[in-house]
């Protein structure tokens, strides 16, 4: 096997274990028996337990930023695409949560990159709100990030609150249509398919004198 196969098998087995166990739980004798190598391959590779989980975070990060664009792309539609990539890794919600128990206040390995990758999203979210960045929009972009992981963080709470449902196939799809729909009206944008040059609805339900022009995907307002 190669070192860039030994690697990648060391680091997806690490992601199993560490997801499993937290990063005081995970046993290096495990994981190297899963990734089919010698456990001193992981000192050789990384160093330590805590440098091949810090690598693992950021495989695993690195994989969500290719699959899900910028939120200032379409902030409504990055929420659901969150939603679909925490549901199809649910790894990923362990893992993080493993880590800020762990870690609690300390700063991360690479904290760094991930203040600047964060940095970005939130310049990309107040582009597509035409606003400029802010603390404010920082806090939004943190709300939508967390409404969007919530239900896989809280998964049998939200079998107590919604039903059995919940946890299936139809209650995921359900409850992705909620959140997007929750997040449009937060972000007061246009709903699907809306015409160019459609009306807003004042708070009464009725045409009002101060609505404005949207456009067919829905132009950002105030948050």
């Amino acid at each position: 096997m190669s070192k860039e196969a030994t690697r990648d098998a060391l680091l997806t087995a690490a992601r199993s274990e560490f997801a499993a166990y937290g990063i005081a739980g995970a046993r290096v004798d495990r994981i190297a028996e899963r990734a089919g190598v010698n456990k001193e391959r992981i000192y050789g590779y990384f160093g330590s337990k805590e440098k091949l989980f810090d690598q693992v975070m950021e495989s695993v990060l690195d994989e969500m930023a290719e699959v899900v664009a910028m939120p200032g792309d379409d902030p409504i539609d990055y929420v659901g695409k969150i939603h679909d990539f925490y549901l199809a890794n649910p790894e990923l919600t362990r893992l993080l949560m493993w880590e800020s128990l762990h870690y609690r206040e300390d700063a991360l390995e690479g904290q760094h990159r991930r203040i600047a990758r964060c940095a970005a999203k939130a310049e990309s979210l107040a582009a597509g709100l035409g606003r400029e960045p802010s603390p404010e929009v920082s806090r939004t972009m943190m709300t939508l990030i967390g409404l969007a992981a919530w239900p896989m963080v809280m998964p049998r709470l939200g079998r107590i609150v919604v039903g059995e449902e919940f946890g299936t196939e139809e209650g995921h799809r359900r409850m992705r249509e909620h959140l997007v729909d929750f997040v449009r009206t937060a972000l007061n944008h246009a709903p699907p398919g809306a015409a160019d040059g459609e009306t807003r609805e004042n708070t009464d339900g009725e045409p009002g004198g101060n609505a404005e022009p949207v456009s067919g995907r829905g132009t950002a307002r105030e948050v």
